[in-house]
């Protein structure tokens, strides 16, 4: 689940990503273009029965990102707002931030 929540003056926009704790044994990252695709940028942390991170952006950016689980495995978010092929052979979310 992806929810997005602009400053009062619409400088920035904090985007919750948000799984459930099922997903992992042992951790999440959300990781993308916006951090490297590296994992330790972007930890998740156990809150309210899921897996939780804080992203800001600016407006007018979009951002390619996955979940890598317990350091093994790649997921895409379901609440996406689209998907793009990558390299990989398979697919990445897309979160779009309006201007």
């Amino acid at each position: 689940m992806i929810t997005k929540q602009f400053t009062p003056k619409r400088t920035v926009c904090k985007v919750t990503f948000k799984v459930p704790v099922e997903w992992a044994q042992n951790g999440i990252s959300v990781v993308g273009d916006f951090n490297g695709w590296n994992p330790a940028a972007n930890p998740m942390a156990k809150k309210n029965g899921a897996w939780e991170a804080v992203v800001k952006f600016e407006p007018g950016t979009t951002a390619k990102f996955r979940y890598y689980i317990d350091g093994a495995f790649w997921a895409n978010d379901d609440a996406a707002d689209s998907y793009v092929a990558n390299e990989h052979g398979s697919e990445d979310s897309v979160v779009v931030i309006e201007a």
